[in-house]
């Protein structure tokens, strides 16, 4: 399957107390190609559960589906691919375990660890300012993205405060496409943020 231009990273805590699959729904119905599953602290069987219903809920919208770290648990509910971070398995340790045709992806913070992904796809950033990527220092910049992008021979997603004001920039260095959290999970009307997102992406993407 080809690499989603447009993800969304789960993350229910960003919802501000409302539903994360509502707004997930939401995204989905307004022309959303992807999400990710991403929260780490939920136990084995409550996300095992989560990943379920959100592979059915991407599935039925033509959605891709992707699970973080969890391996088991995206082979388990036959997700298209699973986003290994920093201290996860390497991707060419990942590769043997997984269906033929899932996708990998990888974190990376740094130039130098895109040249070197072994994966798929790769994530780069954080690009912005935000509050989920502050632990992994200030914001890299687009300059950084563009060093990232030219040294990378697979496609780079921009992840870290994106909103759809920055996409123009972000494609203008060569950004395959965007990863968001908040730029859906806390607007007041999902479905519109997802909207201009892929409006700022481009027709057809």
């Amino acid at each position: 399957m080809p690499v989603p231009h447009l993800v969304l990273v789960t993350d229910r805590h960003a919802t501000q107390g409302r539903d994360l699959e509502g707004l997930i729904a939401a995204a989905l119905d307004a022309g959303l190609p992807a999400v990710q599953l991403r929260d780490k602290d939920l136990e084995g069987g409550a996300l095992f559960a989560l990943a379920e219903r959100l592979r059915a809920a991407t599935q039925a919208r033509g959605a891709a589906f992707f699970v973080n770290d969890r391996v088991d648990v995206a082979v388990a509910v036959g997700a298209d691919g699973v986003h290994l971070g920093g201290d996860s398995l390497p991707a060419p340790a990942v590769r043997p375990l997984l269906p033929a045709g899932m996708l990998i992806g990888v974190s990376t913070h740094a130039p130098e660890e895109t040249a070197e992904a072994a994966a798929d796809f790769a994530f780069f950033g954080p690009v912005y300012d935000t509050p989920s990527k502050r632990r992994f220092g200030a914001p890299q910049g687009l300059a950084r993205l563009g060093d990232a992008i030219r040294t990378a021979t697979i496609p780079v997603l921009a992840i870290g405060g994106v909103s759809a004001e920055h996409v123009p920039a972000l494609r203008a260095a060569g950004a395959h496409g965007a990863a968001v959290i908040r730029a859906v999970l806390a607007a007041a009307d999902p479905g519109a943020a997802t909207r201009a997102l892929l409006a700022a992406l481009g027709e057809g993407l």
